[in-house]
């Protein structure tokens, strides 16, 4: 064998060896890992045992902490329930207790009732025995009454009958004298009740105006600086207010004399203003004149401004604000044309409300019925002031219903809509009530006569006097054709007779007097 050859063999058999040896440490080095191994999986499992042993114990332990817990409600519940029972049980005797004595006091009323009742049974059957003897008796004592009198039972009543007959007819007549006056009140009472909700839920004060303004002076001197010298105070006053002013010897007092309300004010304002600045001259008071005047307008828009405030009205034409300001110095038969108008609007409001109709309108046509009345040149006076009064509100674009209202509330115009009417009978309403209007003194006059002809017309009646500005009718009778009892009868019979004849407001008294003299001349 050559050398290669040996050295091939020699190779082979050192990497045999390599490998030989190589599989024994890597054999040797795997039994340590195995056994490594072995040992850290023992470690492992015992730890793991003694951590489930803790989380066994752990449990354990949440889980009795939760029993006790679960017991402790428990027992709570039960002692609440318990507790409950045993207030019910309580409750149910005590009021078994109360059905025991209620139950007692009950039979011991019911055995007082059937006591009460066989006394009563008793006492029923002894009247009865007493009435049939009182009834034994009366016809005894009626038959004696007989034989005594010769007359019988029906004789003597017929002349009783007669006898009283008068005196019946007396107290009749003043029992139903008496049950008049109750029934008066009565009904005074239930007409207080209507009226409330009609008229005098709007009641309003009633000021009497004229053509008369009286201004106050602290002394007499002024007068004299309101003259002027040789009268160019007074005559630049009246020029420039259109007032006729009256300085007389009436003490501490001038007299300012206009049918133009609204003039007058201007003129007292500007007299009061000058009097209290001292200074008094005809250019002061020009001066003076045209700032009230624009004092005044500025007033008249913030009453016709409240006004439509306080009745809820919305949506005026400031022309027709203006008009409605203007009403408060205007008076129509002496009562205050813007009192009147508010008046109306709130009973239009009221009767409108009532008949189911739209509120706001009524009161709307109510308040401006009457502007017309306040119109601004001569040339409108002419026009009757109902159909003025139409063609502003068309003019300024009111509705045809408030329009209508306004031209028919004098009957001028057909009625169209149904708050026309309204509107009539609330203006009526307003102006007829007692003392709302100046009455004509012809009228007034005639009337008073009236009720002392009425009075005349009676048998027995001697004088008449209407009293109290035709409130009361006094009447004076001859005390030898009238009785007592026949004045009562007489003063019934005149009032029925004023209550059908004539119409009045109000309410008339009438007062019959009779007088008796005995009259002896001593010798």
């Amino acid at each position: 064998m050559d050398s290669t050859s040996i050295g091939v063999i020699a190779v082979v058999v050192g990497l045999a060896v390599g490998f030989t040896i190589a599989k024994l440490m890597e054999k040797g080095k795997a039994s340590k890992t195995i056994s490594s191994a072995k040992k850290e999986a023992d470690s492992i499992v015992k730890e793991a045992k003694i951590e489930g042993e803790n989380i066994r114990k752990d449990k354990i332990f949440q889980a009795k902490e939760k029993f006790l817990e679960l017991k402790a409600e428990h027992e709570k519940v039960i002692n609440s329930k318990d507790k409950k029972i045993s207030e019910a049980e309580k409750r149910t005797r005590d009021k078994e207790s109360q059905v025991s004595s209620e139950l007692a006091k009950n039979k011991k009323i019911s055995d007082e009732l059937e006591e009460k009742i066989k006394e009563i049974d008793y006492k029923s059957d002894f009247f009865d025995k007493k009435q049939s003897e009182l009834d034994k008796l009366h016809k005894n004592q009626v038959q004696q009454l007989e034989v005594i009198s010769g007359l019988s039972a029906e004789d003597a009543k017929s002349q009783l009958l007669e006898s009283l007959k008068e005196t019946a007819k007396s107290d009749a007549m003043s029992y139903m004298q008496t049950t008049m006056e109750e029934a008066k009140l009565t009904a005074q009472q239930e007409a207080k009740k209507i009226i409330i909700n009609t008229i005098q839920r709007i009641g309003t004060e009633e000021a009497i105006e004229n053509c008369v303004s009286v201004f106050n002076l602290e002394s007499d001197d002024v007068k004299g600086r309101i003259i002027g010298r040789e009268g160019r105070n007074i005559r630049a006053l009246e020029a420039a207010t259109g007032v006729e002013i009256v300085v007389d010897d009436t003490p501490e007092a001038i007299i300012l004399s206009c049918f133009d309300s609204v003039r007058r004010e201007v003129a007292r304002l500007s007299l009061h203003k000058l009097v209290t600045d001292g200074r008094i001259h005809p250019a002061r008071i020009e001066e003076i004149v045209k700032k009230t005047e624009k004092q005044i307008e500025q007033e008249i828009i913030e009453i016709g401004k409240r006004t439509i405030i306080d009745l809820g009205i919305h949506g005026l034409h400031p022309e027709l604000i203006r008009a409605v300001g203007r009403m408060k110095y205007r008076s129509s038969y002496g009562q205050n044309l813007l009192q009147h108008s508010r008046e109306v609007a709130k009973l239009c409001g009221v009767m409108a409300a009532e008949l189911g109709l739209n509120v706001k309108m009524a009161k709307r046509a109510g308040l401006l019925h009457d502007i017309g009345k306040v119109p601004n040149t001569e040339a409108e006076m002419e026009t009757p002031h109902a159909i003025l009064g139409m063609q502003w509100a068309e003019k300024f674009g009111e509705k045809p219903e408030v329009c209508n209202a306004i031209g028919a509330h004098h009957d001028e115009i057909e009625m169209k809509f149904l708050i026309s009417p309204i509107v009539q009978v609330c203006d009526a309403i307003s102006g007829a009530r007692p003392g709302a209007r100046r009455q004509v003194l012809d009228s007034y006059i005639q009337r008073l006569k009236d009720l002392e002809d009425i009075a005349f017309g009676f048998g027995g009646v001697q004088k008449a006097y209407a009293i109290q500005a035709g409130r009361e009718l006094r009447v004076m009778v001859e005390s030898e054709k009238v009785s007592d009892d026949k004045a009562a009868q007489l003063s019934f019979e005149i009032s029925q007779k004023i209550q059908t004849d004539m119409t009045y407001p109000g309410q008339v008294k009438v007062t019959v007097i009779r007088e008796t003299r005995a009259v002896n001349v001593a010798k």
